[in-house]
């Protein structure tokens, strides 16, 4: 990010009623123009974190993000670049019910139309930009997504300054505030499955979303470093379970192993491995990478892959 930028981020947010597929537009009672759901980054958010609240307090419905869809840029009267990143959002039906939106100061009405009646809608070309973006995964068949979340445990005591054994070194300070703060970028992709190394550092690194989803961690050696330096770690049994499964899943490892995961969600899918998955896996402590898979055909390969790194 750059300090002369200002960021934001939103979506297009997505449902099916009678077989027929709409998205939510948002009329603003300001600007009287119809746009997507956005806002800007509140101190300390990350991006996706931002995105689903403000989803969320625009339009009352509480959504998990899907794929990215594209980052708008334009300049504001102040000359300033304003950078908006944007995801795909299904609103469920229960979501949709839970909503307690009422007209304000701030949102005159919400609509939900066609795709392509909302290209015409829109006031403004970037957002169009966003939709067609979004119409070519319709046309695509991979809308419908959920994500293997790959997560690097949260920065550990130096093993220089730990007498004890290295499965049981844990977080520093600075780790464990990296744990609280990548809870809600965490929950804002769904997170439900938590799935560990047996390692102190990785356990704790997810014991805030744990506590945050009422959801315990399951741990497992096969991806665990001791078990990777042994030669006994298997990351394949693991990743095709979660691939099966087709639900919300993190995966929280160590640096060496993250490669063998990432791999094994390529090989899984049937998606032709390149230098990206090397990107995707080469993480800083309590970065962690989303991997978006189609529910419906998951053997059609990554739909798309995205990094996220803490502010801390």
């Amino acid at each position: 990010m750059t300090e002369t930028a200002v960021y934001a981020a939103g979506g297009v947010v997505w449902r099916v009623v009678d077989d027929k597929l709409r998205i939510l537009l948002i009329h603003r009672t300001k600007y009287r123009d119809v746009t997507l759901p956005k806002g800007k980054v509140d101190p300390g958010e990350m991006l996706a974190e931002t995105a689903a609240r403000e989803i969320h307090e625009e339009t009352g419905i509480r959504v998990a993000l899907g794929v990215p869809v594209g980052v708008s840029r334009y300049h504001l009267p102040s000359k300033r670049t304003k950078i908006v990143h944007y995801w795909a959002a299904e609103a469920t039906d229960a979501a949709i019910r839970a909503s307690a939106f009422v007209p304000n100061k701030e949102i005159a009405a919400l609509e939900w139309v066609k795709p392509k009646k909302a290209l015409a809608r829109l006031s403004y070309p970037v957002d169009v930009e966003i939709v067609e973006n979004f119409v070519r995964l319709i046309e695509e068949g991979v809308l419908r997504t959920f994500p293997i979340i790959v997560l690097r445990h949260a920065k550990a005591v130096e093993r220089g300054d730990w007498q004890g054994k290295d499965a049981a070194r844990p977080l520093s300070p600075r780790g464990e505030k990296q744990a609280k703060s990548i809870v809600g970028p965490l929950v804002s992709f769904g997170a439900r499955k938590l799935i560990s190394s047996p390692a102190t550092r990785c356990v704790t690194t997810l014991a805030p979303l744990s506590a945050a989803l009422d959801r315990k961690v399951g741990t497992t050696k096969l991806i665990g470093q001791d078990a990777w330096e042994e030669g006994t770690s298997d990351p394949r049994k693991i990743v095709g379970e979660r691939v099966r499964a087709r639900k919300p899943a993190v995966l929280c490892s160590h640096g060496p192993v993250l490669p063998d995961i990432m791999s094994e969600i390529a090989l899984a899918t049937g998606t032709l491995r390149g230098s990206y998955l090397g990107s995707a896996s080469a993480l800083e402590p309590a970065a962690f990478s989303v991997v978006h898979l189609s529910v419906d055909n998951p053997g059609s390969g990554i739909v798309a892959i995205e990094t996220h790194i803490p502010k801390i």
